[in-house]
């Protein structure tokens, strides 16, 4: 009986790995096993509007807006620049090296965290990920529900499946989700600027002094803020920039996404708030672009803002539902595809228990597990000269780094929080990994990966 069972099992298992090859043929390998090789690379177009679709959502204006609530408007600012320019050197080295390689996230880790320890980092960031895809889908069930009165969970399960959808299809589809998003999110958010600024001054939006006039919140947690919203998927960029032809469209795409979109979308969110300046708002509530849109009671607008509700926010979940199919396929043998209904099913009964409320805290453990991973890796592959290095199962100097910059994080986090734990958890997990190597006298320049 027992025999026979497995031997159902693994009929089955086989038949979905030959449909899975059979899609694949006809969409196109995702190349979760292997480097992506040169005649599969992507024209610059074609990554730089993966890229650009990514941040330039109205979660990032909602973020926008917590900080000008926070902050005040000068400070906000100072916080999204900074934050966005330090992000572009994270995201855009990290890219630059699968862009070298070809490799995703998952394969890139296996040479610093061993070829069985890779799992516990990509296992975690994938995992991580599927739950932005679950608060993100979550947001948009909760914001149409809100909106019309209808069935939250319903919206939800509507908003899950369309992303499954998308993110099935792959990196095009990553492609084409980017190109429709962005016009319309440039669009909308120009005109909510224009029409919430025409009853106020400029000076006023700029002299916003935060919520009820009080500034509650300090650069270091704001600058948290900016990077763990995209820490994440940034901290993954080898599934996006192993696609680029050359390091410098690697640079190009990522630019187009950090600092540029994302900081576009902060800026719509944050001089939206400034310019109304309402006590107590509620940018997660309808207190944003959206809300703003259908609160004016115009048939066409309000179809309008549905479309880019769900199209927006479809561009955000089909890249974190990418990511975490393709290091969790990687992780269990399997296709990216086939992984990404059965993580997509799983993300949309977690949006369904109103996940998007713990988006703050979200984004604090965010900023204390992430960078360290990152960090660890860019001084591996960048200052770490190592040929030789001997293929190892479990490198405990990478995860002993890792522990010591989150511990580091969890304790400014707790007693410091004017400092940034997400700057504070990479500089000291990478300095960490860099002294533990250096102690081993294995720690040397590494010029010709520079």
């Amino acid at each position: 009986m027992q025999k026979s069972t497995q031997s159902s099992i693994g009929k089955l298992e086989g038949e979905l790995m030959h449909e899975a090859e059979e899609i694949d043929h006809i969409l196109g390998d995702e190349y979760e096993h292997k480097p992506v090789p040169n005649q599969a690379r992507r024209s610059l177009f074609s990554i730089t509007m993966v890229w650009i679709g990514f941040p330039m959502i109205i979660t990032g204006a909602m973020t926008g807006s917590l900080l000008v609530l926070g902050m005040g408007f000068q400070r906000a600012i100072a916080a999204m620049v900074i934050g966005n320019l330090l992000m572009f050197a994270y995201v855009g080295a990290l890219g630059v090296l699968a862009t070298k390689t070809g490799l995703n996230f998952a394969l890139m880790a296996s040479s610093v965290f061993g070829k069985k320890g890779y799992a516990i980092a990509s296992g975690l960031l994938s995992t991580l990920l599927l739950g932005w895809y679950a608060v993100q889908t979550g947001i948009t069930g909760n914001l149409v529900s809100s909106a019309f009165s209808m069935n939250y969970v319903l919206m939800t399960i509507l908003a899950g499946v369309i992303y499954i959808g998308i993110t099935f299809v792959g990196v095009r589809g990553l492609h084409y989700i980017g190109m429709a998003s962005v016009p319309l999110f440039l669009g909308l958010g120009f005109w909510v600027i224009s029409e919430s600024s025409s009853s106020t001054t400029w000076s006023a939006i700029f002299n916003y002094a935060g919520n009820n006039g009080v500034a509650s919140m300090s650069l270091g947690a704001g600058l948290t803020m900016v990077i763990a919203l995209f820490a994440d998927a940034g901290t993954v960029s080898g599934d996006f920039s192993r696609w680029a032809r050359t390091k410098n469209e690697s640079l190009m795409a990522t630019f187009s996404a950090f600092p540029f979109a994302n900081l576009i979308a902060m800026l719509i969110g944050g001089i939206f708030t400034a310019a109304l300046a309402v006590p107590n708002a509620n940018p997660f509530g309808m207190d944003n672009m959206f809300g703003y849109a259908i609160a004016q009671k115009i048939g066409w607008l309000s179809i309008l803002a549905v479309a880019f509700l769900y199209i927006n926010l479809g561009s955000v979940c089909s890249h974190c539902l990418y990511n975490s199919a393709i290091g969790w396929s990687r992780i269990l043998h399997s296709r990216m595809r086939i992984v990404a209904l059965v993580l997509g099913a799983i993300g949309i009964a977690v949006a369904a228990g109103n996940v998007w409320a713990f988006f703050i805290q979200w984004l604090s453990l965010l900023g204390i597990l992430v960078p360290p991973i990152g960090a660890i890796i860019l001084i591996d592959q960048y200052f770490i000269k190592d040929s030789k290095r001997v293929e190892q199962a479990w490198r405990w100097k990478a995860f002993a780094a890792w522990v010591i910059g989150s511990v580091v994080a969890f304790i400014i986090e707790k007693y410091m929080p004017q400092l940034s734990t997400a700057i504070s958890s990479a500089v000291v997990g990478g300095a960490s990994y860099w002294a533990i190597m250096a102690f081993e006298g294995e720690a040397r320049l590494a010029s010709d990966n520079i």
